[in-house]
């Protein structure tokens, strides 16, 4: 494990849904905020077209309260030091399961996007990658409302970081990742914030259980490996940058085999 000397920097998280702060980046998340650094969570939405349990454990009305205090439980167990959201709606699924996003107005997402911005002074922010993990629509939408942000902000000196998605299906990565990680000490806080989102249980598990032809557990779905990709540098572009520097005492070297 990194040792505990503090790393006195702020980092700005913010994704479009309750739960994309775990899934994604949890134990690089724990790690950060274990050697110091000050996160500010800001969420796009409440979740509220998400599920609401299998079965479910609240109503549709109540879901956005719901997995309000899901994240913030799961904050509590990575660490963080505030959780603000930009109250834009989630839409439900469509048919077929189609995603959409939770804004029809960009510049309005990246004005509220600003504020925050400016009060908080992030040097880093983490957040959604320009494919939007997936390709979920709500992902790409904060994306792209953040670099307009920083744009409407002249740039301000800040390096953006994005989660680099691996695909079961393809082997790949989307966005490239510039550097993996090993969070096996910080697993347990992973896990421990995933099972925050209760509400979401069924979604995480879903997809794995059909693939392993029986009921996969919670504990199961949350690997060692996390992968983070630089969209934007403070630095030159080639030069490492506060947290970059910071990854490398947990990166993963060529060969290494983690689950």
């Amino acid at each position: 494990m990194a040792d505990n000397s503090s790393t006195a920097f702020r980092i700005l998280a913010f994704f479009a849904h309750p739960d994309d702060e775990t899934v994604f980046l949890g134990g690089t998340l724990a790690f950060l905020a274990g050697r110091g650094a000050e996160i500010h969570y800001l969420c796009a939405t409440r979740g509220e077209g998400g599920e609401m349990g299998d079965p479910p454990i609240c109503p549709r009305e109540e879901l956005g309260k719901v997995r309000e205090g899901e994240l913030r439980c799961a904050v509590k167990a990575l660490g963080g030091k505030s959780i603000q959201f930009l109250d834009f709606q989630d839409p439900l699924v469509g048919p077929d399961n189609e995603l959409y996003p939770f804004s029809d107005n960009v510049d309005q997402v990246a004005g509220e996007i600003s504020q925050h911005i400016s009060r908080i002074k992030p040097q880093i922010i983490l957040t959604h990658g320009p494919g939007g993990e997936y390709g979920h629509p709500a992902h790409i939408q904060a994306y792209q409302a953040l670099m307009s942000a920083l744009s409407g902000l002249g740039h301000p000196a800040v390096s953006v970081y994005a989660p680099a998605w691996l695909s079961r299906e393809t082997g790949k990565f989307t966005p490239e990742p510039g550097i993996q990680v090993d969070i096996s000490p910080w697993k347990g806080q992973k896990l421990e914030a995933i099972q925050c989102h209760r509400s979401q249980h069924g979604l995480f598990t879903r997809n794995s259980s059909a693939r392993a032809g029986r009921p996969v557990a919670i504990p199961e779905i949350v690997k060692t490996r996390e992968a983070l990709c630089r969209i934007l540098s403070n630095a030159d572009q080639d030069e490492p940058d506060q947290l970059s520097d910071l990854l490398q005492e947990i990166a993963v070297h060529d060969g290494e085999d983690l689950a």
